[in-house]
């Protein structure tokens, strides 16, 4: 994506020289001026006697251009500003390891995934007679 903005921003780079030309390049309502010193009369050579048509068109076009160029470029820009601070929401925080943290790692454990019985109970053997048993009473 961001070849694409660079590209953009470099055609709207040239855009703008052409209209800056373009509009130096109009004859003025007194016919004087810079229209006339950058080759007034040579345009209506080229683009025939509608020059001033012609120029105002190309002109007009390349305005439109201009502004819609611009615009999509803001939205490029807001739409990378957007991703990138999307790839960042959580904060990275690196913890310094210290001697004490190192030495015992075994100290902190991830919780299993096995629930721990409340209370052991032990069962009688299949060698101890039944009378001998304690009735066992399941806890409360």
């Amino acid at each position: 994506m961001s070849i694409v903005i660079w590209l953009l921003t470099f055609v709207l780079v040239l855009l703008s020289v052409f209209l800056v030309l373009i509009v130096l390049a109009q004859k003025s309502k007194s016919d004087g001026g810079v229209g006339a010193a950058l080759g007034g009369g040579m345009t209506e050579a080229t683009f025939g006697a509608e020059s001033g048509n012609v120029l105002a068109t190309m002109t007009r076009n390349g305005a439109i251009a201009f502004f819609v160029l611009s615009f999509g470029l803001y939205l490029a820009h807001i739409a990378r500003e957007k991703s990138a601070r999307a790839e960042s929401i959580l904060p990275k925080i690196e913890v310094p390891a210290t001697p004490a943290a190192a030495a015992t790692p075994a100290a902190v454990s991830a919780p299993s995934a096995e629930p721990v019985p409340a209370a052991s109970v032990s069962l009688p053997s299949a060698s101890t007679p039944a009378a001998a048993q304690a009735p066992v009473e399941p806890a409360k």
